[in-house]
């Protein structure tokens, strides 16, 4: 199983963190908030879902069209069983580096973000 990225990371964090209300304009938002202060282009998220949903990590679905006139149907995210996997590895990879660098820095006046 190939390790997440970090850019990819936070997409699955976003639909995870939005579940039944992940859509790419809900995503990208979550994933810029997540980015912060970096700002986030709108089709680096959606080709980073497309990416992750032929590696059959995400699923998506269309919605029904929104109740407004000519509102349209929107494409819905959600993580499968593998990409529960690789985010949860990934997780655990982020840990151990965090725990080395505390570890490297302590007495340094950097202190991890809350």
């Amino acid at each position: 199983m190939d390790l997440l990225g970090q850019f990819e990371q936070a997409v699955m964090t976003a639909i995870l963190a939005l579940g039944d209300n992940a859509y790419g304009v809900t995503i990208h938002a979550k994933v810029e908030e997540l980015s912060r202060p970096r700002k986030i282009a709108r089709g680096a998220v959606y080709a980073t879902l497309d990416r992750m949903e032929d590696k059959g990590l995400i699923a998506s679905w269309l919605s029904d069209p929104t109740p407004e006139r000519g509102g349209r149907s929107k494409r819905h995210y959600r993580i499968e069983k593998s990409g529960e996997k690789a985010l949860k590895e990934s997780a655990r990879q982020a840990q151990r580096l965090l725990s080395v660098i505390t570890q490297e820095l302590r007495g340094l006046a950097w202190k991890p973000p809350r």
